[in-house]
C-alpha cells in the first residue's frame, strides 16, 4: 500500500476557482452549466473531472471510445464526481499524413490546455492508437493533475484461410509477397476485409500496445488495462473502474509527480524488452521523461535491453496475437515473470504499489508469456532495441536486432542512397537496377525537420527483382522511424538527421556503410580528408512549410535522441492556472 496524503478539503480543489466564487463570474459559470441541463447539485460541491476522449470516426483504433467515454462517465457520477466530456486530437495512425508523429506535440499541447484551462480536477484520458498514448500522457504530466490512462485495447484476433494474421505485419509480409508474385490480387483483396476484424488498436506488439503496456508496468493505467482487448466486456469494466478511481485520485491529490521517478521509468522499460517492443517507444519515453524532469537516455534503454530478453511470443517477433496474451495472463504476468528486474515499491493510480498488484497474477500459457529460461529470442540471438553510434550516427540511432536478419547483423555493404521516398520506390523497383542483397538502402531527409514528422518510411521496401529471386531482408538505414508491427534489418533514427547537417547528408551512393551491431557502431568507410570536403560543400534545403503547424514543428522540434519535443515544452517549469475575473 502506498502512503496515502491527507484528504483534500472540497476548498481545495481547482475547480473552486469558478464554482465556488460569489461574484459574477462564478454567477457565470454557474449559470452556464445549468444552461446543459444540469442541477445546481450535479455539479457543485463534486471533483469536477475531465474525460479527454480522442475518439474519431477517423481513427479505428478508437471507433469504440465514444461508447467507453459513457463507461468513465458512469463510474465518476457513481463515485461522487462531475464528469465533463472534452474531445481532443485522435491523431489515428492509418489516415494521418504525412505521419501522426507530426501531430504527436500538437495533442501534448491540447490535453495540457485542456486541463489547465478548463475547471477539471482530475481526469480520465482515453487514447491507444500510438501517438495518443505519449502525447496526452506529455500533457497530462506537465500539467500534473491527478490522471489516469485508460487505454483503448489491442482489437480481436485476425484470421485468413486459417492462419493468424496480425495488423501491420502481415500486411507488409504479404505486400511482398504480391510483388514476388506468389499471391494474387484477389488474395490481396480477401485479405483486405479480414485481417482487422473490430474496434481497437493493432493486435500485434506495436507502438500501441508497446506504449500503453509500458504506462501501465509505470503506474499510470489501473492494473493490467493495457492488455484488455477492446472489444472485451471487461474493457467496459475497466473504463466505469477508472471513472471511480479518478475521483478519490483527486481527494487523495494522487499526482503524475506522485508516482513518476527515474525507477518508474525503468520498471516501464524492463516492459518494453520483455515485450519486444517498438522501436517508437524510445523516442517517447525520453520526451515523457523530460516532461516529468527524469533523466533517462537511449544509453539505459540499451542497458536494459542487454538483461530483459524478449518473452513474449506474439508478432512480429512471434507467433501469436495480443489477444492470446491477454487470455494468457496479460502485462500482469509477464511482470511477475520478470519481478526481479523491477522496483515493487513504486505507487500506482490504483492507489497501491506495483508489488500489491503483481500479487497473484498468473500464467495461464506459457508458451506465449515466456521467462528468462526460455525466451522467444535469447538475447545471444537478439535484442529488443540495439543503440548504434559511429560517423553515420554520432548521437545515436536505434534498431531491433530480434527482428532482424542474423546473416546481417555484422555486413559491409556499398549504399544506394535516396533523398525522397518517391524516387525511392520507383528506383527500387527498375528491373534493370544494379543491386544485389548485399546493397545497403539509405532514406535520408525523413527525420524530424526533413520529412518533417520522422514517418514512419524506415521499413524501406525490398527491390521487387529481389523479391523475385527469394530476398526478404536487406540492411536499410534512415532517419526516419518504422511501424513497431514490422520487421528487418532496419537501422533508424539516424541522429542528428541529415536535413541538419547530419553526417547521413554525406552519404553517396556507393561509399561502403560497416554495420556491426555487436559492437554497436554504425559508420561509412570514407576517408575523413573526403567527408570534410562533402560537408563544406552541403547547404540545407530550404524548409518545406513557411506557415502552419508544421512549420512552428520544423522550427522548434528536438531531435530522435532527444525525444523529438518542442524546445519550449519540455522540462518542469511550473506554468501558473489562469487568472479568473
Amino acid at each position: 500500500m502506498t502512503e496515502v496524503k491527507k484528504r483534500r478539503d472540497l476548498s481545495e480543489l481547482r475547480s473552486q476557482r469558478w464554482f465556488a466564487s460569489d461574484d459574477m463570474r462564478g454567477f457565470a459559470h454557474r449559470q452556464r452549466t445549468q444552461q446543459m441541463g444540469m442541477r445546481r447539485d450535479e455539479f457543485m460541491g463534486r471533483p469536477v473531472i475531465g474525460v479527454i476522449n480522442t475518439w474519431s470516426e477517423m481513427s479505428p483504433c478508437h471507433a469504440h471510445l465514444r461508447d467507453r467515454a459513457e463507461a468513465v462517465k458512469r463510474g465518476v457520477w457513481q463515485a461522487g464526481g462531475y464528469p465533463v466530456e472534452m474531445p481532443a486530437l485522435s491523431v489515428g495512425e492509418v489516415m494521418v499524413k504525412p505521419t501522426t508523429m507530426l501531430y504527436r506535440n500538437f495533442l501534448a499541447m491540447e490535453c495540457e490546455e485542456l486541463l489547465r484551462s478548463h475547471p477539471v480536477d482530475g481526469a480520465v484520458l482515453l487514447g491507444g492508437c500510438d501517438k495518443s498514448t505519449p502525447a496526452l500522457l506529455m500533457g497530462a504530466i506537465s500539467m500534473d493533475i491527478p490522471v489516469i490512462y485508460c487505454p483503448a485495447g489491442p482489437m480481436s484476433n485476425g484470421q485468413w484461410r486459417g492462419m493468424k494474421t496480425g495488423a501491420g505485419t502481415h500486411t507488409k509480409k504479404y505486400w511482398d509477397e504480391l510483388r514476388a508474385g506468389n499471391i494474387t490480387q484477389s488474395d490481396w483483396i480477401d485479405l483486405e476485409s479480414r485481417m482487422t476484424r473490430s474496434a481497437g488498436t493493432c493486435n500485434t506488439i506495436g507502438t500501441a500496445s508497446t506504449m500503453t503496456s509500458i504506462v501501465d508496468a509505470m503506474g499510470l493505467t489501473l492494473p493490467g488495462a493495457s492488455s484488455i482487448p477492446a472489444t472485451d466486456s471487461g474493457h467496459p469494466r475497466m473504463a466505469s473502474a477508472c471513472g471511480v478511481r479518478i475521483v478519490e485520485m483527486v481527494w487523495e491529490d494522487l499526482k503524475p509527480s506522485d508516482i513518476l521517478d527515474r525507477a518508474s521509468f525503468l520498471n516501464g522499460l524492463v516492459a518494453y524488452m520483455a515485450l519486444g517492443g517498438s522501436t517508437n517507444a524510445a523516442v517517447h519515453l525520453v520526451a515523457m521523461a523530460r516532461r516529468a524532469g527524469v533523466d533517462l537516455s537511449l544509453d539505459d534503454m540499451a542497458a536494459m535491453a542487454g538483461k530483459v530478453p524478449v518473452a513474449v511470443n506474439v508478432f512480429p517477433s512471434g507467433e501469436h496475437l495480443m489477444e492470446d496474451f491477454y487470455f494468457a495472463g496479460g502485462l500482469l504476468a509477464l511482470l511477475n515473470k520478470f519481478s526481479h528486474h523491477l522496483d515493487l515499491t513504486r505507487p500506482t493510480v490504483n492507489g497501491q504499489t506495483l508489488g500489491d498488484n503483481l500479487a497473484g497474477a498468473d500464467c495461464w500459457n506459457d508458451d506465449v508469456i515466456r521467462g528468462e529460461d526460455n525466451p522467444v529470442v535469447p538475447l545471444s540471438r537478439g535484442k529488443t532495441l540495439e543503440v548504434l553510434r559511429g560517423n553515420l550516427a554520432p548521437n545515436g540511432a536505434v534498431m531491433k536486432s530480434s527482428a532482424a536478419s542474423p546473416k546481417f547483423l555484422k555486413h559491409v555493404g556499398p549504399a544506394i542512397v535516396f533523398d525522397n521516398p518517391g524516387v525511392m520506390s520507383t528506383t527500387l523497383d527498375d528491373p534493370d537496377l544494379d543491386i544485389t542483397e548485399d546493397t545497403v538502402i539509405v532514406l535520408r531527409n525523413a527525420g524530424p525537420v526533413g520529412a518533417p514528422g520522422m514517418p514512419e518510411w524506415g521499413n524501406l521496401p525490398i527491390p521487387k527483382k529481389l523479391l523475385k529471386q527469394g530476398v526478404r531482408d536487406m540492411v536499410r538505414i534512415s532517419d526516419g522511424r518504422m511501424s513497431g508491427t514490422h520487421y528487418g534489418t532496419c537501422i533508424l533514427h539516424v541522429s542528428p538527421e541529415a536535413a541538419v547537417g547530419g553526417p547521413l547528408a554525406l552519404l553517396e551512393t556507393g561509399d561502403l556503410v560497416e554495420l556491426d551491431v555487436t559492437a554497436g557502431t554504425i559508420n561509412m568507410r570514407v576517408d575523413e580528408a573526403e567527408i570534410v570536403r562533402r560537408r563544406a560543400a552541403w547547404r540545407p534545403a530550404p524548409p518545406l512549410y513557411q506557415r502552419s503547424f508544421a512549420a512552428l514543428y520544423q522550427q522548434h522540434v528536438s531531435q530522435a535522441d532527444q525525444g523529438c519535443d518542442f524546445d519550449f515544452l519540455s522540462g518542469t517549469a511550473v506554468v501558473p492556472d489562469p487568472a479568473i475575473y
